[in-house]
């Protein structure tokens, strides 16, 4: 193995092992700040050593044995952790016990769930627990989460930084919350997650309509939550809207990676692994909470779409139902405007545009590019195409995403030719 493809195999580890490093270390020296520092070691050793001694058969377990003896190292020279001492003193000699590792590997479920919540607690930005949340379980590089935000690298690396240092400067305790907290604290979690996956699904800037690979990272830490905490019914909700929606990725663009609206897409396509995974999760969310939260009622609002073979199968008046109970429990703007779009599918373009037109006096919608858009949709399919197409250039005035803007502008001029506009 020549020495570039050894440091590729161990990048490679480093990234699947990662997170479960950090949340062990960060159990022992309660600072993910320093857990990531003390992983980052067992790295640096690891590239030292492998290209002559070949990757071990366990790569995980001798990284964390490194990065073990270097924390307690560390803990007993008390040079960076004096402030530690006192409170870690008994736990380290427990932590140099002989079935030290057994213990480590025990709790590693515990660990991630803690590392989980302890990157998305509430004390940072959201921007800062996005940061933090790809950083430290997603295994992803500061450069790579600047590119996949189109944020400059220092701006993360700043990011990140201010998230380890605030986190320290509160003492977030490194653990699961419980009783009332936990369902707030759970709240952040998911909502991390899903900007992220959002992000990737439909992102808000640059020339590229969808960025799986940010769908993926989302993806793997729904999953990866929903296995440490399965009696969480809106975990799996998420999970599930995740699935199912990752299912279309390849039908959302086009050639020449255009964008390719729901009603066009091509749903042979669309990846029916993903969707039976989303259904699944989605019963499984259902059989633990009869009521049904936020994200289960979107992930069943995504079924439907799901089990239509064609567009012209789909449930609309069930999506609209749906969506009537979705504003019911979390009252939205946005969730209006999805409902408008389902009735106007259901009941005809007139019932729709009635309900977008109550919208539009709303503040939190004044620079959102979809109310323009979806308003400027009815008009068009109720002739009204000169007004339709003076909605679609103000909706392509708004948006960030140069793809999206493009195919704006063609409605519009499609539009301003008397034809109706593309989908």
């Amino acid at each position: 193995m020549t020495a570039t493809d050894a440091h590729s195999a161990i990048n490679a580890v480093y990234r699947i092992e990662s997170p479960r490093l950090i949340a062990g270390l960060a159990r022992m020296v309660r600072d993910v700040g320093l857990a990531e520092e003390l992983a980052q070691d067992a790295l640096v050793a690891a590239l030292e050593r492998w290209p002559q001694s070949g990757v071990p058969d366990n790569p995980g377990a001798w990284l964390m044995a490194t990065a073990k003896h270097r924390a307690v190292d560390l803990l007993r020279r008390g040079k960076r952790l004096e402030r530690k001492h006192e409170e870690l003193g008994r736990e380290v000699d427990r932590e140099m016990s002989p079935d030290l590792d057994a213990a480590l590997d025990d709790d590693v479920g515990d660990d991630l769930l803690r590392l989980v919540f302890t990157a998305c607690h509430p004390v940072l930005s959201m921007e800062a627990r996005v940061a933090l949340t790809l950083r430290l379980l997603g295994g992803l590089t500061t450069g790579e989460i600047a590119r996949a935000f189109l944020v400059p690298e220092p701006t993360i690396a700043q990011r990140i930084v201010r998230a380890k240092r605030t986190l320290a400067d509160a003492r977030v305790p490194f653990e699961v919350p419980r009783g009332a907290e936990l369902a707030a604290r759970l709240s952040s979690v998911l909502q991390v997650i899903y900007l992220i996956f959002n992000e990737g699904y439909s992102a808000t800037a640059g020339d590229d309509w969808v960025r799986p690979a940010l769908c993926e990272d989302a993806l793997r830490l729904g999953r990866i939550l929903a296995g440490l905490a399965p009696e969480e019914p809106e975990v799996h909700g998420l999970v599930a809207l995740m699935e199912i929606q990752a299912s279309r990725l390849r039908a959302r663009t086009g050639p020449a990676g255009e964008p390719v609206l729901l009603l066009d897409q091509n749903r042979a396509l669309w990846d029916r692994v993903l969707i039976g995974r989303g259904l699944a999760a989605l019963d499984r969310a259902e059989e633990l909470d009869g009521g049904r939260g936020s994200y289960t009622l979107q992930a069943a609002i995504a079924a439907c779409h799901a089990r239509a073979r064609t567009p012209e199968e789909t449930d609309w008046t069930r999506i609209a139902a749906l969506y009537r109970d979705l504003a019911q429990l979390s009252p939205s703007p946005v969730v209006e405007l999805n409902r408008a779009v389902a009735v106007a599918m259901a009941s005809g373009p007139a019932a729709g545009l009635e309900l977008v037109d109550a919208l539009l006096p709303e503040p939190s919608l004044a620079g959102y590019h979809l109310l323009p858009s979806v308003r400027g949709d009815l008009l068009a399919k109720l002739g009204r195409l000169e007004e339709a197409g003076k909605e679609f250039q103000r909706a392509a005035s708004l948006t960030k995403n140069a793809r999206e803007r493009k195919l704006l502008l063609e409605r519009a001029a499609a539009c301003a030719r008397g034809e109706p506009p593309p989908r």
